[in-house]
């Protein structure tokens, strides 16, 4: 499909990104279905805000990669909006604080259910979404943007979402989150794997760049393979019930052919994997859900 037939705004939302948001609540949800206090409400309204959040990081990281010089010509990623031209810079900075003021104002539902845990959590959640790569220290400059993906998109997301249903956390949910998280980490690998050269010239300290693209491609392979050890190990201490672990299990050939894949490509070749490395961490949060649902 040619650049010119695709709405800029698709592209400024990144639609392959999505499953990052999506999934992690999804599992979160549907941990706490058997629950008396379950609410669809809650579950669908957690989902929508994550959406948001996700939308918002997405669009931070568009105009101040722009801004702050990173987002050059010679950028070898998906097409960027503000960099492109497409957009312009003060529209893609509105368009993403309308979304986190929106996403504010859907969580204040959730806030006003959960309480001031999940107040800190929303506050927490906003300075991720700006501070991922703006502000005066962003984290993907300085090497933590996997880890801040482990923790929002992982940690915080499959926790919080299960709090906001029981009112209290759960070994489980604590493995789950932990497992998604490092899915997450991998696809934001991946993204700064490939800039690499780019980052370097332009003064970006990804952990990429820190550790080299050998070291990363090693690091990919932990990304994509510990989740299923998370949650055989959460099987074999009776915390994970068999039939999700089985099924979930089963996206390890997806994480497979990903981690050769990933292993052989470099620069714009890693594209695609991009969005194949977000498809498994949707997959196996399906996978998983579903699991959990016909054991109930």
């Amino acid at each position: 499909m040619r650049l010119n037939t695709i709405n800029p705004w698709i592209l400024a939302i990144r639609p392959r990104t999505l499953p990052a948001a999506i999934g992690p609540l999804l599992i979160g949800n549907i941990l706490a279905l058997q629950l008396e206090a379950f609410s669809w409400l809650i579950a669908v309204t957690s989902m929508f805000c994550a959406l948001l959040l996700q939308v918002a990081v997405n669009l931070a990281n568009d105009y101040f990669d722009f801004k702050s010089g990173i987002d050059t010509e010679e950028r070898l990623g998906p097409t960027r909006v503000t960099q492109s031209g497409l957009i312009a810079p003060n529209t893609v900075r509105n368009a993403m604080a309308f979304c986190l003021i929106l996403a504010l104002l859907v969580g204040s539902y959730l806030i006003y259910h959960g309480g001031i845990p999940i107040a800190i959590l929303a506050a927490l959640a906003i300075f991720g979404a700006l501070g991922y790569s703006g502000g005066p220290y962003p984290l993907a400059s300085h090497g933590l943007g996997e880890v801040a993906a482990f923790i929002f998109f992982g940690l915080i997301a499959v926790v919080g979402s299960y709090y906001l249903q029981a009112g209290t956390t759960s070994t489980s949910a604590w493995l789950m989150g932990s497992a998604i998280g490092l899915f997450n980490a991998a696809i934001m690998l991946v993204n700064n794997t490939r800039d690499i050269s780019t980052d370097i010239k332009a003064g970006k300290n990804t952990l990429a760049v820190r550790i080299g693209e050998a070291q990363a491609r090693i690091l990919y392979q932990a990304l994509v393979y510990l989740p299923f050890g998370i949650i055989i190990a959460g099987f074999l201490l009776g915390l994970l019930p068999g039939l999700p672990v089985l099924l979930s299990g089963l996206s390890l050939l997806i994480a497979r052919k990903l981690s050769q894949q990933f292993s052989q490509e470099s620069g714009a070749a890693l594209n695609p994997l991009l969005g194949a490395t977000a498809k498994l961490t949707m997959i196996f949060s399906a996978l998983f859900s579903v699991g959990l649902v016909i054991s109930l």
